[in-house]
Formats: C-alpha cells, structure tokens, sequence
C-alpha cells in the first residue's frame, strides 16, 4: 500500500523492503508491480540501493520515485558489494520491520506477507527467513552446480552461528529493526551473503523462523555470480572467525605481497639472466613490477567493494608506489636497528617487514583506496 501525501506529510512505513541492484534495468518495473499485488494493505517503502549500474537502472527507479513515495535510490559511486548496500539501505530507514531480497525476481515476493506476518504475531522471533531447504521449498531456479555450493556452504557456515537455521545463506529474509541495531557495528559487510553476516554478528542465540522458498528462474539481466564472490564468502567466514584479533583485508593484503615476492624474483630473474641487466637495475625493475601487481590484484581483490577505474587507478597507483617506496625504507631502517641490538638477522628481518607491511596497508587502506566517494542519494 502507497503512503499517501497529506499537505507534504507521508505516513509512516511499516515495512522497508531493501533491494540491491546492478544492472537490473528490466527488473525494477516488474519488481514493483508485483509487490503492490503482494502487499496490499501494508505500508511499505522500497529501497533500491544501486551499485552505479551501467544500464539505466538507477534513472527508472528515480522516475519511479517520481511517480510514488513509497520508493527511493540510493545510488553508491566508486564501490560495491552486495552485503554493504543492503547495510546501507536497511540504516536508511525508520521501519520496524525490514526485508532484503533481489532484484532479479528468482525470490517469491508473495512470501513476504508471511515473513511480515510473522514478525508482528510473534515479538519473540528476530529473523524470518526464505529458506531453500525446509520442507516445500524449491530451487528449480538454481542451477545445479549453484545449489550444490549452496548446501556446501551452509553446512560449513551453520558451525559458526548462534542459531538454528537450515539456509543461513539466503538472500531473503525480513528482521526486526531491533537487531540491525544490535548488530549493526559488528557487521563486516564482506562479500553477498548478508544475511550470514548478520547472524554471526549477534552475541545472543537468535529465534529463527524458515519459510519455504520456491527460488525462481532470473526474469532479465545476468548473475552477478563468479570465483570473486567466492573469494568474498571465504573473507566473511575469516573475518567471523579471525576479524576480531587481524583484520581481514589486512590477511588478504599481506597474501597479496607474499605473492608478490615471487613476482619480484620472478622479474629479477628474467632481467639479469634474459635481459643482461645490472644487478641494480634488474633489481629496480622487479621491485617496481612486483609493486605494480600489488597494486592490481589488490584493486581487484583486497578492495573490491573500492575498487578504483579509469582515473583513479592511475592515481591510486602513483599512490601505492610511494607508500611501498617508503614502507621499503621503513621496513630497511627498522630491521638494521633491531640488528644493531644484538638479535638474529630473522628476526630482525621479520619484524623489519611486520612494521613495513603494517605501514603500506595504513597508507593504502587511508589514501589509496580510502577516498571512495560518498554515495549519491534520490
């Protein structure tokens, strides 16, 4: 149901569904109209958090927040991720109760009523959840390599949890307005599996309660699926387990330089035996190579959800050089101190490399990809 306009005052919602899009242009349309049929009778807003799609969905949902008050865009420039916008659009609203679900139209809007239903007959339930896996429920939308990971992962993440749930990885499912705040600061916002994030944030055991999900086939569009979000899923599981003693992005960062090490003697290889380069210079060049695929696979890695383009690569990479220049010299001068000292040369060596990694993962993290713009809201 529409909030209707009374002298400029909307009523109040009672139910913010938040959808995250990327691409999505077909979808939105036919998204809303189905939740009218769905929800009559509810006051409930839609927020679309949009990733800056390239395909015109942020300018239909605008017109459609033109024509009803009861949609709104929040549209994120210079990041994504899938976990972080629906965090963001679920803190953009005051409803009680809130839902997340695709923008593809493969999850069952009509099951919405009853996840709403059950929030407000029973005050002691804190999620409602669209389940693949109760009894009745269907992934005949789901490709069957897809749903194998699925239950893969459940399995391994369902360990972790504080509460009894058979799909702690579904992308549907409506919570209380309560437990986003209880959770709120805690949350990692890593990778597309929200919803797990949002269960191994809470310190209490939380009262769950599935719902069968009929997953449907994608209406338009493409999945948004490949090894990258993979790659998300295993950060969040670290970063429940591990994030509260070593940040994550900071593990990844510092996988991403040891690997970069075999990078620099690869090169430093090639240019003194291939290339007949001087020691000094063949060492310049891997030094610089090596930093240059640092920088790369960190971009596309490490801060996906910041992931610099176009200009702002080049800049960000200018960046990330001078931080790694001087985390070198850093990483020189303590090592030849702690020497000095009297200890072994590995561990001088070590903690010479502990403190210059520490300091290229600060500068990176604050100036490099630290700069992501503000999202644009309408």
């Amino acid at each position: 149901m529409r909030a209707p306009s009374i002298d400029g005052l909307f009523v109040s919602f009672s139910l913010a569904i938040i959808v995250p899009t990327l691409n999505e242009a077909g979808n939105v349309r036919p998204l809303l109209a189905r939740l009218d049929a769905a929800l009559r009778g509810i006051a409930f807003e839609v927020i679309f958090v949009d990733d800056d799609s390239s395909d015109g969905t942020p300018e239909i949902i605008r017109q459609a927040a033109l024509e009803r008050a009861d949609v709104r865009c929040l549209r994120r420039i210079g990041r994504r991720g899938l976990a972080s916008a629906c965090i963001e659009g679920m803190l953009a609203t005051s409803a009680p109760c809130l839902a997340v679900m695709d923008g593809d139209l493969q999850h069952d809007e009509t099951l919405l009523r009853r996840m709403y239903d059950t929030l407000i007959a029973r005050p002691e339930v804190d999620v409602v959840v669209g389940s693949r896996f109760v009894d009745g429920a269907s992934v005949g939308g789901l490709p069957a390599g897809r749903a194998r990971l699925s239950r893969i992962g459940n399995a391994v993440t369902r360990a972790l949890l504080r509460a009894e749930v058979s799909d702690p990885l579904s992308g549907f499912f409506a919570l209380r307005r309560e437990l986003l705040d209880e959770v709120a600061h805690a949350l990692s916002g890593q990778g597309f599996k929200i919803l797990l994030d949002i269960l191994a944030s809470s310190r209490r055991r939380l009262a769950v309660v599935e719902l069968p999900l009929e997953f449907r086939e994608r209406h338009s569009g493409q999945s948004k699926l490949d090894l990258l979000v993979a790659l998300e899923f295993a950060m969040l599981l670290a970063d429940k387990t591990l994030g509260r003693i070593v940040p994550v992005r900071f593990v990844m960062f510092v996988l991403v330089g040891l690997f970069g090490v075999i990078v620099h003697l690869a090169f430093l290889a090639a240019a003194l035996q291939a290339g007949g380069l001087p020691f000094y210079w063949a060492q310049a060049l891997a030094t610089w190579s090596a930093m240059t695929v640092n920088f790369s696979l960190n971009n596309k890695l490490t801060y996906r959800d910041r992931q610099l383009r176009g200009g702002a690569f080049a800049k960000g990479l200018l960046s990330f050089w001078l931080a790694c220049t001087i985390g070198a010299v850093i990483n020189l001068r303590i090592a030849e101190l702690i020497y000095e000292q009297g200890a072994l040369w590995p561990i001088a060596g070590a903690l010479g490399a502990v403190v210059g990694s520490v300091w290229n993962y600060g500068i990176a993290s604050t100036f490099t990809w630290g700069r992501a713009p503000r999202p644009a809201h309408a």
